[in-house]
């Protein structure tokens, strides 16, 4: 054979996704951005077949944004906690041996459901108090983008096989808020060029009632997810306690809650 075709052809094959690099996109607001403080278990011994990209610059710790990095939390911006990202992908690389993990989180504390709507957002951002537009900025005001433009990137290297989704606390009670998911989910799936049967979302409860989660009533309509999403799922909180104020969930309940959505994940994909 021609060394040149030969070159090629080699080319051509190391620039191809790898499928056992499983990327998942995470959105949602504060729970989601990570309000656990983060302890010494939490930062040794993180597997480096588990990664994030960094959706926005780190510098204090080196991170730029768009670069693969292993997932030591902080994982969506400096200052935030742990998240149930954290332990979602400890898990799924623990059950998956042949596989890496990588997590992109994007989300927003106290933001809407309308900040992940490009028909809604501007006029959400231009309308909202001064800690929004100061949390919006981050993201050039349309995270949403930002989620899509690191999707893309993603792909380049491996294969998007989930949606996680944690918000719901801006919108509690909301009965058209899983019509307002599907929307971001549906724009999510038509933008990244991904189908429905091969890319689920995985929505999970706030803090519940029974450990007097604030706004626990919510989780009656995250339970109607199914019935708007053929391929949503909901990732319980029972028994999850909060770090005190029945709103953020404790840094115990990060990493258990994470699991759970692993273990989720892991009976879709079997």
């Amino acid at each position: 054979m021609n060394k040149f075709i030969l070159f090629i052809l080699v080319s051509l094959a190391l620039s191809e996704p790898d499928p056992n690099f499983h990327v998942y996109l995470a959105f949602g607001q504060s729970n989601m951005e990570g309000y656990g403080q983060i302890e010494p278990q939490d930062t040794a011994n993180v597997p480096e077949r588990f990664k994030m990209m960094a959706a926005v610059d780190f510098p204090s710790k080196g991170r730029k944004k768009g670069n693969w990095y292993t997932a030591v939390p902080p994982l969506c911006k400096e200052g935030n906690g742990l998240s149930p990202c954290d332990y979602f992908g400890r898990e799924l690389v623990e059950n998956l041996p042949d596989v890496t993990v990588g997590i992109i989180n994007v989300a927003v504390g106290g933001c809407s459901i309308d900040m992940f709507d490009e028909d809604k957002v501007d006029q959400y951002v231009n309308t909202g108090p001064d800690w929004l537009k100061n949390a919006a900025k981050v993201y050039g005001n349309h995270p949403y983008k930002v989620l899509v433009e690191m999707g893309k990137k993603a792909q380049e290297d491996g294969v998007i096989k989930g949606i996680l989704l944690h918000q719901g606390e801006n919108n509690a009670g909301d009965k058209n808020w899983p019509n307002n998911v599907k929307k971001v989910y549906y724009a999510l799936l038509k933008d990244l060029g991904l189908k429905e049967e091969d890319c689920p979302i995985l929505v999970g409860e706030v803090v519940d009632k029974s450990v007097n989660g604030m706004y626990g009533y919510h989780n009656d309509v995250i339970a109607t997810i199914p019935d708007f999403i053929p391929n949503g799922h909901v990732v319980k909180s029972n028994m999850l306690q909060s770090r005190g104020d029945n709103l953020h969930f404790s840094s115990a309940s990060y990493r258990e809650f994470g699991k759970r959505y692993a273990q989720v994940m892991l009976g879709l994909l079997k």
